[in-house]
């Protein structure tokens, strides 16, 4: 396996735009000559297959929801990143980029990173255009607001909805080629394999989620937008149909998978409240433009908030990273929060969170201003808790959130299967190993609607008037076998304990041992559990029902059986790197004071993972991460 990753030539702020001008092109009249798979419809999935049929491709676009908008798009709250500087506060594409490069903890490639700070600012356009109702400021103007990692207002929002408002707008795009015949829409559509020929990609075989009919689609090329596997850990932020199957069996079939062990935690999520729960609900970062973080100092307080007096509060960001205070970027925040937690100081029934406070700015700004800011944000706390947020301080935790791994694409998106795109969260490429708040919505928009349309092109080009397989080939039929084989297997089984009990079981342990804190032990002894768990699973798992009808339980079992090889994956990953670096935080490197400790003389780079048909034996690739312009510095925000 060889990664070349494509970087074009010249200065840093040209790249992309030399790209463009010498790329290989397909005229519009050829493009009709081409079906291209878009698999996934969030954002960067209906964004892409709107452009594509738009460009005048044959697009098919599958999606295992009743409709796109029910993607995990939809669930993004606090906004949306670029460089516009509206606010007239120094922002720039140049900082843009910076920002993300440092807060990915410089394990980021320089190139795409870039490219996605220079496209940031035509994603605002496009969406305006659709008719994306952004918040305003009293002129008129698009409002902005601040985020985490960045000292500028560069966060464009729509109250606490900014993601189902951006999907509405993608989705109106694709409902629109639809119309027109220029995408056909798959619902209800499961991906469970990917099919290669001559070691290019020529389609995937899906299952019909209401009746279990197996069935294969080519195509020319196959773009997978299918999000991230923050659900590994069981209790996430993410919906809970959220899964890595299509990343997984494409990393089967010969795509790598890069950095799996940088996952991002949230340090906003609402605390577990008990055993038994089975998600966990994201309050928005921008909470934390006007909240107040703290705990208490004494770690037997038990007082309501509002009754200990200020000179008993630890505001522990704002003491410790006075720069920044209550937006320092999400790893601090959320490795700072569990130290707090962990020397008895949490709060709550079960001493379990810490509290975000807005009394301050209340009496500032006016309750009428922070309800208008917050509102529909104040209220599903509120609902969920039982608390109200107006009167005492929410209670927040750290939870699984986004994934910065996924499979490893070059500059043109592309895996190392020919012919076989990547974009959005399923990939790995533009947060290096912390993503900064408000940059998942600008990156799946960039993608599918700035990036991949220019970048499949070159591939196309070569495949102009050059037949491809069909269906009847023998790779399709075998892969078809395969996968009725697979969930056949998980109906026989016939044991005692349903999916949910596996999940439950793996996600305890890949977050006790490569969850926010991680050591060479823990790894160990996760790298030892899994596998067994993995051989019970394979014994005693119990589906009910048939194969041949809706069956939530079969669908997720099948997620599940994917999920134990990924977080045997995730563990490797996080073992083989000797530093802490953003998200992935090994106690045994650290500063004096309890900050990340990078190794840039060995790990500068990324670890891209080939399947070598045995989950513990991994192959290990690399690719090095050769910085232009941003220099290596000690990540400070103090």
């Amino acid at each position: 396996m060889t990664l070349d990753s494509k970087i074009p030539d010249g200065p840093m702020a040209d790249k992309w735009n030399n790209y463009i001008a010498n790329q290989k092109l397909v005229n519009p009249a050829n493009k009709r000559k081409f079906k291209i798979l878009v698999v996934g419809t969030g954002l960067a999935g209906s964004s892409a297959a709107a452009s594509f049929g738009e460009l005048g491709y044959e697009v098919e676009a599958f999606t295992f929801h009743d409709s796109p908008r029910r993607a995990h798009s939809i669930a993004a709250q606090g906004g949306i990143n670029a460089a516009k500087n509206y606010q007239g506060d120094g922002d720039s594409v140049h900082r843009l980029f910076y920002d993300t490069v440092k807060g990915g903890d410089f394990r980021a490639r320089e190139a795409n990173v870039h490219r996605l700070a220079e496209v940031s600012v035509k994603i605002i356009d496009q969406m305006v255009a659709q008719g994306v109702p952004f918040a305003r400021e009293y002129g008129g103007l698009l409002a902005n607001r601040s985020f985490g990692g960045a000292q500028v207002s560069r966060t464009f929002y729509a109250r606490g909805q900014t993601g189902q408002q951006l999907l509405i707008g993608a989705y109106q795009q694709l409902a629109r080629q639809i119309g027109l015949g220029n995408v056909k829409l798959w619902n209800r559509i499961e991906l469970v394999d990917v099919v290669t020929v001559d070691g290019k990609c020529a389609g995937i075989v899906t299952r019909d989620l209401m009746n279990g009919e197996v069935k294969s689609h080519a195509g020319h090329a196959v773009v997978l937008a299918t999000g991230g596997y923050g659900n590994a850990f069981y209790l996430s932020t993410n919906a809970m149909a959220c899964n890595v199957t299509a990343a997984w069996r494409a990393h089967r079939r010969g795509a790598a998978f890069a950095n799996p062990s940088y996952t991002q935690i949230h340090p906003t999520c609402i605390p577990q409240a008990d055993d038994f729960q089975s998600k966990l609900t994201l309050m928005s970062e921008s909470l934390r433009n006007d909240g107040r973080i703290w705990v208490p100092k004494d770690a037997d307080e038990t007082r309501p908030a509002a009754q200990i007096p200020e000179d008993e509060r630890d505001y522990y960001l704002e003491r410790i990273y006075p720069s920044f205070g209550n937006l320092a970027p999400r790893d601090v925040s959320s490795r700072a929060a569990k130290r707090a937690v962990d020397a008895g100081q949490g709060v709550g029934p079960l001493k379990n969170g810490v509290y975000l406070d807005f009394a301050e700015s209340i009496s500032r700004l006016g309750l009428d201003t922070i309800v208008e800011r917050y509102s529909n944000l104040f209220e599903m706390y509120e609902r969920i808790t039982g608390e109200d947020p107006r009167e005492s301080p929410m209670r927040i935790y750290p939870a699984s959130h986004y994934t910065m791994g996924g499979l490893w694409v070059d500059y043109e998106l592309q895996t190392t299967i020919p012919g076989l795109f990547c974009i959005g969260e399923a990939n790995f490429s533009d947060h290096g190993a912390n993503r900064l708040g408000a940059s998942a919505l600008m990156q799946g928009l960039s993608d599918g609607y700035f990036v991949l349309p220019y970048t499949i092109a070159p591939y196309l080009s070569d495949l102009l008037n050059k037949p491809i397989p069909d269906t009847t080939h023998e790779a399709f039929v075998a892969a078809e076998q395969e996968a009725r084989d697979r969930f056949q297997g998980y109906l026989d089984i016939g044991g005692t304990k349903g999916p949910d009990h596996f999940h439950r079981e793996l996600g305890r342990i890949i977050w006790d041992y490569c969850g926010m804190d991680r050591s060479q032990v823990g790894l160990e002894k996760a790298l030892a559990e899994i596998p067994a768990l993995h051989a019970e699973f394979k014994k005693d798992l119990r589906v009910t029902g048939s194969g041949t009808s809706l069956n939530q339980t079969l669908e997720k079992a099948a997620r599940v059986d994917d999920f134990f090889e990924l977080g045997i994956l995730m563990c490797q990953d996080a073992l083989t790197r000797e530093e802490s670096c953003g998200g992935h935080f090994r106690s045994e490197h650290q500063t004096d004071d309890g900050e990340a400790l990078r190794n840039d003389d060995d790990f500068a780079h990324v670890t891209a993972w080939e399947w070598s048909g045995n989950p513990s034996e991994p192959i290990e690739h690399r690719e090095k991460l050769e910085y232009e312009v941003v220099h290596f510095a000690t990540r400070s925000y103090k």
